[in-house]
């Protein structure tokens, strides 16, 4: 479970509820990620706060290798997340936009930190969230003009860490989507043409020094298979 950060404290860069200030740069399938982290006082001395902003699939036509890549950015990502120290439980607030798409979603989740089971942590997720687009399909077939919130949905899912040295860790990710209600159209085909996905992902992570890691991350569905999805190499430094 995170712990509050000092100046001479280096948070545990494997526990996903750890709340750091951070930098960190990926070369993926399609492009260049860039994120950056920022802890903010909660104005309570049992919580911590953390904003990350992810900038996703720079310069994809020239750096990846996926023929419909561009090289402007693809996606952007912010999250707005919170941890109670005394008990491991986690909260975020999820933006997501594909700018290529010019489609988005808006979640709330919690997180628990469940009692380690020798090697294995488990942290099960669950939240509720809006989607959004510009010229939604509409139920007649036609566009719907500007922006528009087409529908709703939950998420549950879990992040899990398999510890295999003070190094050298593994994570597996699975999250299961479902829409909950809005058009007839969203409802029935959000999701690659249907209502639900199961999606998911591995991580396998080295620590090089208590300050900076690398990982590589796979992401995939069960309508994309493992070789089709994204895959990233990540360098992570915390400030």
């Amino acid at each position: 479970m995170a712990a509050a950060q000092t100046n001479s404290d280096v948070e545990d860069m494997s526990d996903p509820l750890s709340v750091y200030t951070q930098v960190g740069a990926g070369y993926t399938d399609k492009g260049l990620n860039l994120k950056m982290g920022q802890t903010f006082d909660t104005g309570k001395d049992t919580t911590m706060g953390m904003h990350v902003l992810e900038l996703k699939g720079a310069l994809g036509d020239s750096l990846g290798f996926r023929n419909y890549a561009t090289d402007s950015i693809d996606s952007v990502r912010l999250r707005r997340f919170g941890v109670d120290l005394t008990n491991g439980r986690g909260s975020q607030i999820d933006f997501n936009y594909s700018f290529a798409a010019e489609t988005g979603s808006l979640s709330y989740s919690f997180i628990q930190a469940l009692p380690a089971m020798g090697r294995l942590q488990l942290y099960p997720l669950a939240g509720v969230g809006a989607a959004f687009a510009n010229n939604a399909m509409g139920d007649d077939g036609t566009p719907v003009s500007g922006y528009s919130v087409p529908g709703t949905f939950a998420v549950v899912g879990s992040y899990s860490k398999f510890t295999i040295s003070d190094k050298v860790w593994l994570n597996y990710n699975p999250m299961y989507m479902q829409t909950l209600s809005g058009s007839d159209n969203y409802k029935n085909h959000a999701y690659l043409g249907h209502d639900s996905m199961l999606a998911h992902e591995f991580a396998a992570s080295y620590q090089i020094n208590p300050r900076l890691n690398v990982r590589y991350f796979a992401q995939w569905n069960q309508r994309v298979s493992f070789k089709d999805g994204t895959h990233i190499i990540e360098f992570n430094y915390q400030l």
